[in-house]
């Protein structure tokens, strides 16, 4: 009897000695060894770009325009941060970004600590286009709105102004491991779809695809919604986590900002996205940038501040920041 309990102990542990190697080669190994961490999160380092504080990350042009009076509170998406920073660092009096607690705390990632008083907030896309039309901000750098994003601008009776004042390269990237470096529109439409769920369909390995999408409102998911046409984000394969990841973002942002040197931005239809590129139009998606505010917002500062970005020395400050200019009009 006690022989059969030890066999029985034994056979227990060699079957979950069993099962534990083959999750370990399933998923722990070939996740450590392939391209799977493509999309792994990266936040924005807010403080390389506080307007006013030595060696931030920030451009400063030659202008005799000035802000003064009502300073517009200017808020916007991670993307943007060195484009209204810039601003205020270029136009803005000095003490016109505040904190609480009197500095800049490096573990708000998303700007919480930005004093209530302070003409730079930092709400990031989601909050910042509630906090337009609510009245908390004067002007938003953001990409288009969401559906969600228009209707409740619409509920509340808010008519918002979307004025394009820049030019950026909507990407997709992977893993620097993986071998693909171009694709086309309808193959990266087909993967997100559900339609080609394996990298071998598209001269890549014999792996299977993750697709990884961002948060519902985001710039960069709206963004995506809008290039696929209408055609629906397909549920991931159960397989997906085993497989290699593809993901999307704006070019600078990914590029310049967050600096992830394990990966590589695609090609789309064999053209790379970069300034030249979007600028001639041959790069396939290219999206505007927009100036934002509230259609009945009294202060004269707005409107004068989104005339003089879209002047000769504001395009040029957003072309130092690393994007693409509109063309006059």
């Amino acid at each position: 009897m006690r022989r059969r309990q030890i066999l029985s102990l034994l056979l227990i542990v060699a079957v979950f000695a069993a099962f534990n190697f083959s999750m370990y080669r399933l998923l722990t190994r070939r996740l450590s060894n392939n391209f799977s961490d493509a999309s792994q999160a990266k936040m924005v380092d807010v403080a390389r770009y506080l307007p006013h504080e030595k060696g931030s990350d920030l451009v400063r042009i030659e202008t005799s325009f000035r802000m003064e009076g009502e300073l517009p509170v200017l808020d916007g998406a991670a993307a943007l941060v060195p484009v209204y920073a810039s601003v205020i660092h270029t136009l803005y009096p000095e003490g016109s970004v505040t904190y609480e607690g009197g500095v800049f705390s490096d573990e708000n990632f998303y700007g919480e600590n930005f004093a209530a008083d302070s003409r730079m907030q930092y709400k990031n896309t989601v909050r910042g286009y509630k906090a337009i039309v609510d009245g908390e901000t004067d002007l938003l750098f953001c990409a288009a709105p969401s559906e969600e994003q228009r209707r409740y601008a619409e509920e509340q009776g808010v008519e918002l102004i979307y004025v394009p004042i820049g030019l950026e390269a909507f990407v997709f990237f992977v893993n620097q491991e993986n071998p693909v470096d171009t694709l086309t529109v309808e193959q990266v439409r087909d993967i997100y779809a559900g339609q080609i769920q394996n990298w071998s369909e598209v001269g890549g390995p014999r792996r299977v695809i993750n697709p990884i999408t961002r948060l519902e409102g985001s710039g960069s998911q709206s963004m995506m919604i809008a290039f696929m046409g209408g055609r629906p984000i397909a549920p991931k394969s159960p397989f997906a986590l085993v497989g290699g990841s593809i993901g999307f973002s704006f070019r600078f942002y990914l590029a310049d900002m967050v600096q992830n040197e394990g990966v590589k931005m695609l090609a789309l239809n064999g053209i790379y996205p970069d300034k030249e590129s979007i600028q001639s139009g041959e790069y396939p998606v290219v999206a505007e940038f927009y100036a934002i505010y509230r259609a009945d917002n009294e202060n004269p500062n707005v409107t004068a501040l989104v005339t003089w970005l879209l002047s000769e020395e504001g395009q040029r400050l957003i072309e130092k920041c690393g994007y693409v200019g509109v063309a006059p009009k």
